[in-house]
């Protein structure tokens, strides 16, 4: 005996992403309905080797649903989410909605999954920002370890981070370069994205970071640790899927390099990829489609006595986003609603 899932948003990146997820990880469905908003409605997305057609969100009855995906953003997800939920559907939600909410579990089952106990309390649980999730899969074990006191991390993010409406932008854009007639303004990004980087994602606030910036904050809190003090600077840059992120930790104690590299390469999630010369790296590019966090370039950091830098790359429409949703639906199931 199967679930019965609802993706919501099934026609965009991440629903797209979900419903192949589901498929590969051979996800125990006995039926599934894949849901759009109304100018999407009669889309066709695939499901394995089933091709599907989309429902309208808006009068979609939850009732007898198990599990809703949800990847729709913010304002449908305010309007229907709890809808699905008093349904007794539980909605696993990819915006950024419920991330902050004391009674909503904030979940990347790698890091801290026991967390979806808490589920029960809302009938909802919310996937973290996709910078914040391949991030705190690498944290997680070496916290373990050696108790992380602070934290600096750079992204660079891809433009699919920002939907289609992203991609689109930077490959009308790059094609412009190339064709001097055409000229293709900014719509999506303050600035130019093609062959530019733009240290800007998400709105300011007051102290002059960025939402995008917070969001790493607070959420590295909710997961990990409270105490853990962490900066970020995070960039847009011309790059399709897969986003990176140099780190730099420091610990309470001393973590040499090398158990920092068998720590990480037994952790859950992860794969190393760490040699020193031309190419012995991961690279966005190289992680397109692959379920892991690939980790690079762990070095001491010299300056500090506890620190260590490290590189850290993920298929940010995977990890950052569909498969961490799928997973928690896993863990769900299997510890409580255990049905497959």
């Amino acid at each position: 005996m199967g679930y019965r899932i609802v993706v919501a948003g099934a026609t965009g990146n991440v629903g797209r992403e979900m419903l192949n997820i589901l498929a590969e990880r051979e996800f125990p469905v006995d039926e599934i309905a894949v849901l759009a908003s109304r100018r999407s409605l009669g889309t066709e997305v695939s499901f394995g080797d089933r091709t599907l057609k989309t429902q309208d969100l808006a009068t979609f009855d939850f009732t007898g649903w198990d599990i809703a995906l949800f990847a729709v953003g913010s304002g449908p997800t305010k309007e229907f989410a709890p809808k699905a939920a008093a349904a007794g559907c539980v909605v696993i939600d990819n915006s950024s909605l419920y991330r902050y909410d004391p009674d909503v579990p904030l979940i990347v089952p790698e890091v801290n999954a026991d967390a979806v106990m808490g589920y029960s309390k809302k009938n909802i649980i919310a996937n973290p920002n996709c910078s914040t999730a391949q991030m705190v899969v690498a944290l997680k074990p070496l916290h373990d370890r050696a108790k992380i006191k602070r934290v600096v991390v750079s992204t660079y993010q891809s433009v699919s981070g920002s939907g289609k409406e992203g991609m689109d932008e930077l490959w009308d854009q790059t094609k412009a370069v190339y064709n001097p007639v055409s000229e293709v303004p900014p719509k999506k990004y303050p600035k130019e994205i093609a062959f530019n980087v733009i240290p800007h994602i998400d709105v300011f606030m007051e102290d002059g970071s960025t939402k995008e910036e917070w969001k790493m904050v607070v959420e590295t809190k909710k997961i990990i640790d409270p105490s853990i003090k962490l900066t970020a600077t995070c960039v847009r840059v011309p790059v399709f899927v897969g986003h990176s992120e140099a780190i730099n930790i420091e610990f309470e104690e001393f973590l040499d390099e090398d158990e920092a590299r068998d720590i990480l390469r037994e952790a859950p999630g992860i794969m190393v990829i760490d040699k020193r010369e031309d190419g012995g790296y991961v690279t966005p590019k190289e992680c397109v489609g692959d379920f892991a966090t690939f980790i690079s370039r762990i070095r001491q950091d010299s300056t500090i006595d506890n620190g260590l830098n490290l590189w850290c790359v993920s298929d940010n429409l995977r990890k950052g986003a569909a498969l961490n949703a799928v997973q928690i639906a896993e863990v769900l199931g299997q510890r409580c609603l255990k049905k497959g």
